[in-house]
């Protein structure tokens, strides 16, 4: 049995979206809304999806949970009237296909508008409606490259990355969201919806100033050390059964915890940031994790202000007691790893204690 897919407190119970098949960032944002308590209505294409066979989710999956599913050829009069009667019952509206596709189907936001001007009509795409890569194809690490962020990782000796779909569709549909969200509320207390153009750059702008004030700061100056890149306090290391885990003691009270845990009380506190000093204590680090195997390590720091956390993969975070305790993750009895929920509210006063 599945678990139910609306968060505790279900902030969004009785707001109406529907939202036209896409891939990616698209239905995560529509997931992301079911989550919060939105009634979601899919309207599907016949036929198979654009993704490879292998990359396409089951109807069941957890794209579509917790959704309604209308199959409907909108390129056909009358599946397009059907449409467009579910666009007039609803307050929000996602599409996430190339600037123009919508206006060619006879569903762009002026149709849809002067239908139900209270609608909130949410365009989720990479490039944005306008500017020269407007109607260029694009994926989540063209997105993020464009951005600066994915120079960010990079390192002597070792080409940048990210984790694949997070950073660019995962985040760009949370922040889609947000603007979903802020334009019901305006719509809610105006009774004018809108258009919000989610693009993708624009969210991963957005998620830029904290690594832009590092880097004002010059955190991030070519050919100086950086603290996310070069101090051994903040880092992943090899332990001894092959494992990854994590430190990320920056504060200076959490880097003398670290050091303390591990045994290194020659280390002077006060030469934290002396960077002509780190390839060696890194190196002292390196060396020191590597000889015992990863539990080892999560005995001795996890949960302490050292800063830790070991590398686990998906089925590993399911079992994790944190993640078990806050109820994050369902295994299906195929053995595969669904996020169960969004986040939680819970009343401002326990109703008892209320005047």
């Amino acid at each position: 049995m599945n678990p139910p897919i609306a968060s505790q407190g279900s902030p969004l119970k009785g707001i109406r979206i529907v939202e036209f098949e896409g891939i990616g960032p698209g239905p995560l944002a529509g997931l992301f809304l079911a989550q919060l308590g939105a009634d979601v209505t899919v309207v599907a294409r016949p036929g198979p999806g654009a993704l490879p066979k292998d990359m396409t989710p089951r109807e069941d999956g957890l794209l579509s949970r917790g959704k309604r599913r209308v199959v409907l050829n909108l390129k056909q009069e009358n599946d397009r009237d059907r449409a467009l009667e579910i666009v007039a019952a609803s307050d929000g509206l996602i599409e996430g296909n190339r600037p123009g596709v919508m206006e060619r189907l006879g569903l762009g936001p002026g149709v849809c508008g002067r239908l139900n001007p209270r609608l909130v009509y949410g365009r989720m795409t990479g490039w944005g409606q306008d500017g020269p890569l407007a109607q260029a194809a694009g994926h989540d690490m063209n997105y993020v490259a464009l951005t600066g962020l994915m120079a960010l990782t990079e390192r002597p000796g070792h080409p940048p990355i990210l984790p694949p779909t997070v950073l660019g569709d995962a985040a760009g549909a949370l922040g889609f969201s947000l603007g979903m969200v802020s334009g019901l509320l305006a719509a809610r207390t105006s009774g004018q919806g809108c258009v919000v153009d989610g693009a993708i750059v624009d969210v991963l702008a957005m998620l830029s100033p904290l690594v832009q004030l590092v880097s004002a700061a010059g955190g991030f100056d070519a050919g100086v050390p950086s603290v996310f890149h070069d101090s051994p306090f903040y880092d992943r290391y090899l332990c001894a059964d092959g494992r990854y885990v994590t430190v990320g003691a920056i504060e200076p009270p959490f880097y003398a915890l670290l050091l303390e845990r591990l045994g290194l009380s020659d280390v002077v506190l006060s030469e934290q940031m002396d960077r002509s000093a780190w390839p060696a204590l890194k190196a002292r680090m390196a060396a020191l994790f590597a000889s015992r195997p990863s539990a080892h390590w999560t005995q001795l720091l996890e949960g302490t202000d050292a800063c830790y956390a070991p590398v686990l993969n998906m089925a590993e975070a399911a079992r994790h007691p944190h993640n078990v305790a806050r109820g994050l993750y369902h295994v299906t009895p195929a053995g595969d790893v669904e996020t169960v929920r969004g986040l939680r509210f819970a009343a401002l006063a326990d109703r008892a204690t209320r005047a």
